[in-house]
């Protein structure tokens, strides 16, 4: 259970980083110079918006 727990704590944040980081440069360059962890919650919300756009739709067809 500890292990499971481990191992999904670090693939959430290795799946968020590249939106985190991304972010952190975004609002660095406007001067906030936040640190990763006060960015992740935005970071984690912009890759949920980015997987569910880039995902295939589901459209079930009764025949």
């Amino acid at each position: 259970m500890i292990r499971a727990l481990i191992g999904a704590a670090a693939i959430f944040f290795i799946t968020t980083f590249p939106a985190t980081w991304l972010l952190m440069l975004f609002l660095g360059n406007l001067g906030l110079e936040l640190s990763y962890m006060a960015t992740l919650p935005l970071g984690v919300l912009v890759s949920a918006l980015i997987g569910g756009v880039t995902s295939p739709t589901f459209v079930s067809v009764r025949s």
